[in-house]
């Protein structure tokens, strides 16, 4: 969950960033330059299938068309690019929604900068309007133009489209934590529902949704923006977009920064049971917390204790939910979890979590419903965003999943259980959604190495819950021109979270291309 700030990543959870209104005005300030290089050539991409590039040339002769958006100060375009780069000239596309805000000045311009919240799933066009566009530094806004997209299968990008709204209330109400026979072949049952309603309302684009095609879909855009080089900050997943990129193409690297770094070289197993100990690490920290405050509703004591009490609850609306506003949604373990987790996401969200749990504990689980909510981003008319969609269309496709099975799960159960007593048992149930997923997968587990890249900013916060912290330290050390920068807190990334020595560092490297000393804490 991000910005705004709830992002997520490998197969568990998160929710982004706002809408888009569509005017329909052409032209406007800022015409796109003529594009500033080619397709890839063969031999292009690292360990990835090269495609054609006499067949991309159409794709990256495209001019983009920017219209007004209907959100001040923003506007939007649509790109085309290939279903299939394996095969480029089958003349079937996506659509790709891409928005801007021009460089606002003063100052010679740099170019723009492409961000991206994370997910996947997240969807850029809102963090770009609702957040980036308008919260990044002013300097940074100055010089650059300021640009994201909505990744291919995601909201306004041929989306990835599985259950409808009351479909998706029931999907996320089944008991991720199993007690017996019957209750395992109900969240079975339920991931492979889900599953096959991603087949049939989305089979077409449900092959192409990798990340490795979203990175071609950024050097597409990159171009078509009329730069050389590609500038980027990614947050969350969106760093693995941008590492994958960087490896596809370390030529075309301009200033890269990725914040809340993943680990590409990790299979899933282990990235499901890395997040479940993450959010450990962070319930540790607001049980530190929640236990000096005179509002705690899980008592005093140390973080073991705060968490039995938790667990303890947990156990309690699994046998009996409590009301919470909505007849067809009274909290239960499943969605009183989500809401938690949401709110771990962000240590500014404590105090909203503490005022939860003790309503819930007191029979009104409306509060942690509304975090669950956003977690989902769920809308008040009972109707979803496709980030789940998009997030397991993606997840289940750039890597083998981390069970196969029900007995798979039970294996592992004793090593989540230890990585977090209170997530575990539900994070390892969840992460086996993709053992049921219609599609192969395309890639797998490797190092990124981005060899002749210019200098990567990698940075990470050393009590991330989604993204730990030794995630960071390991993509840095695989990047050739990787520089670790770490922020020492709580949260899920660390720019623009107030940490000037932090938010110094990046402006700098964005600004005059002066990447951090590489190990500079903060």
């Amino acid at each position: 969950m991000d910005t705004s700030r709830l992002l997520r990543t490998s197969g568990t959870v998160i929710a982004a960033a706002g809408l888009l209104l569509s005017g329909c005005t052409s032209g406007g300030p800022g015409e796109p330059r003529a594009a500033a290089s080619s397709p890839p050539e063969s031999g292009t991409a690292s360990a990835q299938p090269s495609p054609d590039a006499a067949a991309l040339r159409p794709y990256y002769a495209q001019k983009l068309t920017w219209r007004d958006c209907g959100v001040p100060g923003f506007q939007c375009s649509t790109m085309k690019a290939p279903l299939d780069y394996a095969n480029p000239g089958s003349g079937q596309d996506v659509e790709i929604a891409v928005s801007r805000r021009t460089a606002t000045g003063p100052g010679k311009r740099l170019g723009s900068l492409v961000v991206n919240p994370g997910g996947p799933g997240g969807s850029g066009v809102g963090y770009l309007q609702a957040y980036a566009g308008i919260g990044y530094p002013a300097a940074v806004r100055a010089r650059y133009d300021m640009v994201s997209f909505d990744p291919r299968g995601v909201e306004r990008s041929s989306p990835v489209e599985c259950l409808n709204g009351p479909a998706m209330d029931k999907y996320t109400q089944v008991d991720q934590t199993p007690d017996d026979a019957a209750e395992r072949a109900e969240l079975v049952t339920a991931f492979k529902e889900f599953a096959a309603a991603c087949q049939t309302n989305s089979g077409r684009v449900l092959p192409h949704v990798s990340t490795a095609d979203a990175a071609r879909d950024m050097d597409l855009l990159r171009a078509l923006l009329g730069d050389e080089k590609l500038n980027y900050v990614g947050a969350s997943y969106g760093t693995l977009l941008g590492a994958t990129y960087a490896d596809l193409f370390p030529d075309r690297v301009g200033r890269l920064v990725l914040d809340g770094a993943m680990d590409p070289a990790r299979p899933s197993l282990e990235l499901n049971r890395d997040q479940t100990e993450g959010f450990n690490t962070a319930f540790t920290a607001f049980a530190k917390d929640c236990a000096k405050q005179p509002d705690c509703p899980l008592g005093k004591g140390d973080p073991d204790a705060v968490g039995a009490r938790l667990k303890d609850f947990f156990r309690k609306l699994d046998a009996q939910p409590v009301s919470s506003g909505d007849p067809d949604r009274p909290l239960g373990e499943a969605l009183a979890t989500t809401g938690v987790i949401a709110a771990l996401y962000d240590e500014a969200a404590w105090p909203q979590l503490r005022e939860a749990l003790s309503s819930a504990m007191n029979g009104d689980g409306s509060g942690l419903l509304s975090l669950a909510d956003s977690y989902y981003e769920r809308e008040a008319d009972g109707q979803y965003a496709n980030l789940m969609s998009a997030n397991a269309a993606v997840n289940c496709l750039d890597q083998a999943p981390a069970f196969s099975g029900p007995e798979a799960v039970d294996t592992a159960l004793p090593s989540f259980e230890k990585a977090s007593p209170v997530f575990g048992p539900g994070l390892a149930w969840a992460a086996l959604n993709c053992g049921y997923w219609p599609v192969k997968p395309t890639g797998k587990a490797r190092e990124l190495h981005a060899k002749g890249a210019a200098p990567i900013v990698v940075v990470g916060t050393t009590r991330d819950p989604a993204t730990p912290y030794k995630w960071a330290q390991a993509l840095a050390g695989q990047l050739d021109s990787g520089t670790l920068l770490t922020y020492d807190g709580d949260g899920h990334t660390a720019y623009g979270r107030g940490s000037d020595c932090i938010d110094g560092a990046i402006n700098r490297y964005l600004l005059d291309g002066k990447a951090p000393e590489d190990g500079k804490k903060c």
